[in-house]
Order: structure tokens, then sequence, then C-alpha cells
């Protein structure tokens, strides 16, 4: 690993200096909603950089499977000459499109069974793109949108926040990573080696928090076989490493330059709010990316 850079200062080559002096994202409190309920077909309305300041100036932001699993199963890759973008997918992603109102039906109460028009968009576009056979950060924050959805309806409530990070996005996480290696989804918006990772950055704000105060896990442990091999099961962030480590070849200061040089981080509180930091300015801020999010009721424009 390297010496601190605390900073992150040589790991992208644009924009670092605004990343850095950049305020850290604070959490806010979820507001829930009350009957009158106002259900909508949610849609897009991000189409340029001038766009992008309202939507952080709103109150959408931050805070806080198992049958989706055997579909892939059940659904083997065809063969194919090209590498990436298995054509089964589709037929994985027509499944979930077929079954996903009865998933959701299953949880909602019968006063917020309407919600489904609104929150089913969220849910779909969580695991990629069909027509694409792509997945990146842009759907995975399809998935944190989903959860906001279900925490503004009181389904999810605070206390429960720790154990959807820790259970329901874990889950999450792992049929993601089944659907990578089986279909091998093309990544969607990737920066090449100078990208955090080809497909998540979630797990990597998560993961890092998780860590904060370890008293013997520090941001160079990730170096250490020993340790991703008896704790990437306990903590998100070493799974992640450790995913990164299977699925790329070579050297990890070569095809992983960024996650290299946040191991120089001296503790994981500043890698914490780093990671906090590139996600508002390398996803939520990057109009490629937001041009596809989408807008209800319950996520309002």
């Amino acid at each position: 690993p390297v010496k601190d850079r605390s900073s992150y200062s040589t790991c992208r080559p644009n924009n670092t200096e605004a990343v850095i002096l950049a305020p850290v994202p604070k959490s806010q409190k979820v507001p829930t909603i009350a009957p009158p309920f106002h259900f909508v077909t949610p849609a897009k309305k991000i189409t340029s950089p001038g766009d992008i300041p309202k939507f952080h100036d709103s109150a959408a932001l931050f805070p806080l499977s198992k049958s989706c699993g055997l579909w892939v199963d059940q659904i083997p890759p065809v063969q194919q000459s090209s590498r990436y973008g298995n054509t089964s997918y589709r037929t994985w992603h027509e499944r979930l499109t077929e079954n996903v109102e009865s998933l959701m039906l299953r949880f909602l109460p019968d006063d917020l069974k309407p919600s489904t028009v609104e929150i089913i968009p969220y849910f779909t576009e969580r695991f990629g793109n069909s027509s694409r056979i792509d997945y990146g950060t842009g759907h995975e924050t399809n998935f944190a949108a989903w959860l906001y959805c279900l925490a503004r309806m009181g389904i999810i409530k605070e206390e429960d926040y720790h154990a959807v990070v820790a259970r329901v996005f874990v889950k999450y996480l792992e049929l993601m990573k089944k659907l990578q290696l089986i279909y091998w989804l093309e990544p969607a918006g990737s920066h090449g080696v100078w990208g955090l990772d080809d497909y998540h950055f979630l797990p990597f704000i998560f993961g890092s928090s998780q860590l904060i105060d370890h008293k013997y896990m520090k941001p160079k442990s990730i170096h250490n076989d020993d340790i991703l091999d008896n704790f990437s099961s306990e903590y998100m962030y070493l799974s992640c490493i450790q995913f990164v480590k299977k699925v790329k070849k070579g050297p990890f200061a070569e095809h992983s330059p960024l996650l290299n040089d946040i191991s120089g981080v001296p503790n994981w509180n500043k890698v914490n709010t780093g990671m906090l930091k590139m996600y508002k300015a390398e996803v939520l801020e990057k109009v490629p990316i937001m041009q596809h999010f989408l807008f209800g009721w319950l996520i309002k424009w």
C-alpha cells in the first residue's frame, strides 16, 4: 500500500480537488407519508447539468432475494461467442418483470398496495438493463431509492436501518454478484481502472462505515489474504475487495489503483467520508447516470 493518501489526491485524474473540498453529505430523517396517497408512475426528469442541483436540494437523499437467485439457477447462460452480455439474462429479467408485482404485494398492507405503480420501476431497474445487458452504479442507486420509498411509507422504520444494510442490502449484493458472474453483465458507465469498482459503489460506503473504530482492521488490511479469507463474510468492504481480486487478473495496484491508493488512508473514518464525497460527485452529480433516474410522488422532482 501507498503512504497516507487521506485526500485520495492521486486517485482520480479529474475533478479531484473539488471532491476533496466538498462537504461530507449528511443524512436526513425520512419524512413518512400520510393519507391521502397520490402514487404515480415515476418518470425521468434530469436532462442537463443544470437539473442536478435541483435534485440535490430535494429531501429524497440518503437515509436509509431468495426466489430471484433461484431463477438464475433455472435459467443457465447460453453458449455464445461474446463473453459479456449473455442473452439468457433477458429471460431472467423477463421473469422478474412478470413476478415483481406479486413480490411487492406480499409485504404491502392493503392501503399501500396502490404504491406498486411507483415502487416497481425502482425495484426492476435495480437489477440492470435487459436491453443493454448491463449494470452499474445508476442501477444500484435504484435499490437505495426503492428502500427510501419503503421508508417513506413506514414499512422500513428508523430502527430497521442497520438490519436493512446488514441483511437486505447484503443479500441484494450477493445476488448481483451472481448475475454478474453467470450472465457477464457489461459494466454500465465504468471508469476503467480509475473507477472504484466496475459495478458497485454503495457497499464500499456501507462497508467502510462498518469498520470505523475497529481495533485491529485497518484500510491496509485489504492486502492481507488471510484477513480477506477469514473475515470477508463478516465485513462488506473486505467482501468487495475479495470479489474484485477474484474476477480481475494481475497485480491489484494495476487493475484497481483507486482502491489500492485508498488502502493507504490511515483510518476508516477518512475512508468513509471520502467515499460519501465521491459517491455524490461521481454518481449523483453525473448527468449520464442520473438522467435515467425516475421521479414520482414518493421521490419528488
